[in-house]
């Protein structure tokens, strides 16, 4: 199986976890999925994706709690809370879940910690198909600095590529179409040791392949580093670039930095994750609401300027609001056929300008035309202008907006805009 024939581009979907942190219900995910069916399907959305401790019964916020009990099988393998989810009882897991997700058309997603539940080392479970147990192919020292669930994999132990492979076996078996593993992307801070990290990537991946069904595979959480990237594009379908993104515009300014560094490596198959997008109402949680919850603080130009520019760097996009909760402005946003169609049929962004407070990127689509994005970095307006012969254009060219359609008439030297604070103009340039 090609892993990179799996995702040919980049992932589009829903994750529950700007909205509900650990505390994620089946009956969140049923009616996320039934409004993404109903409105954004024919977009390309098409992933659910259930995000962390869906497997301990407590779990009701953004927090997590320490060595809460966990559900799991007789196999050292976590399972769905029944309480949690309803559905999951008697041992079907996610499996009706995932069935309902797609008999709407949409696939269905979820997120694991790396390792082995340290309940099952302390009570010394079997693993599926050997003689080994939790205890013999835990690693002691490699710990989850934040989560307290999972002690992480000794992969030279007997059973520990068979203790992945019958998680993964389990997953298939659910029906599950992607999977975001958590405290194991390499990253600049060091959380855990590299080596030991890329060897539980590489056991991942062997699960992935021989467990029959085809699987996209999100590393978390960044920043990843570039020297890993080889590793990276040969194990995983996405991995992330920064460590968890929320709406605030210092966090979407450093953005540009990193998809400039990352944008020589973005390949089919093999697409490096800006994170989340943080839009409309997020902070929820369950049950009932807390001082968290919120409508994003991005302004209009900021969720402009990131959608441009995620789509541009085409980075996998996932929405973290509340879908039932869509105002019209951001499902006008997350609609837009003529920009996600660069996540389809565009090739080779690259930051051509940044100065101290204008950011310039170009692009090329496979009709042939050229896109160029002009990014506001500052706290006043601007008027950016690059010209035709920079982007490697001569001759008379056609000029359209591509968020409003509104065509900018010929131009044949230069295309000069003018960009709010903190927004940006994405246009397409086709040859006349």
């Amino acid at each position: 199986m090609d892993k990179n024939l799996i995702a040919v581009t980049p992932p589009m979907g829903w994750n529950s976890w700007d909205c509900y942190g650990a505390s994620v219900t089946e009956e969140i995910l049923r009616k996320n999925a039934e409004y993404m069916a109903n409105h954004l399907k024919e977009y390309g959305w098409e992933y659910i994706v259930c995000d962390i401790q869906w497997y301990e019964p407590n779990a009701n916020s953004t927090w997590y709690n320490s060595f809460y009990p966990l559900e799991m099988d007789e196999y050292s393998r976590l399972i769905p809370a029944s309480n949690r989810f309803p559905s999951a009882k008697d041992g079907q897991g996610f499996r009706p879940i995932a069935d309902y997700i797609h008999s709407l058309g949409l696939k269905f997603g979820i997120h694991i910690m790396r390792g082995i539940p340290r309940q099952a080392v302390h009570q010394g479970t079997p693993i599926k198909g050997t003689n080994a147990t939790a205890r013999d192919i835990a690693h002691p020292y490699s710990i989850c600095s934040w989560n307290t669930d999972m002690y992480g994999v000794n992969p030279d132990a007997t059973g520990a590529q068979e203790y992945y492979n019958s998680l993964f076996e389990l997953y298939a078996s659910w029906g599950v179409d992607f999977v975001k593993v958590d405290d194991i992307c390499v990253t600049e801070y060091k959380p855990l040791d590299p080596y030991s990290a890329k060897r539980e990537i590489e056991m991942i991946r062997k699960a992935i392949d021989s467990c029959g069904r085809e699987m996209v595979l999100s590393l978390s959480p960044g920043p990843a580093v570039l020297s890993e990237v080889n590793h990276l594009s040969e194990h995983a379908n996405m991995w992330r670039m920064t460590g968890d993104f929320w709406d605030n515009w210092d966090q979407l300014y450093r953005m540009f930095d990193y998809c400039n560094d990352w944008s020589p490596y973005v390949k089919t198959g093999c697409w490096p994750d800006c994170d989340m997008l943080p839009l409309g109402r997020i902070g929820i949680n369950t049950p009932g609401h807390n001082e968290s919850e919120r409508y994003t603080n991005f302004t209009k130009n900021e969720q402009i300027t990131m959608l441009t520019l995620w789509c541009l760097f085409r980075s996998p996009l996932m929405i973290g609001s509340e879908l039932t909760a869509l105002d019209d402005w951001t499902l006008k946003l997350l609609t837009n056929k003529n920009v996600l169609r660069l996540l389809s049929h565009s090739h080779g962004a690259r930051q051509v300008f940044k100065s101290h407070d204008t950011v310039i990127w170009t692009s090329e689509d496979s009709d042939g035309s050229i896109y160029v994005a002009f990014f506001n970095t500052s706290f006043s307006k601007t008027e950016p202008s690059i010209s035709l012969t920079r982007l490697g254009l001569h001759g008379t060219f056609t000029v359209e907006d591509v968020w409003s359609c509104e065509s900018l008439g010929d131009v044949e030297q230069r295309i000069t805009t003018e960009v709010g604070i903190h927004g940006a103009r994405l246009y397409k340039i086709r040859r006349k």
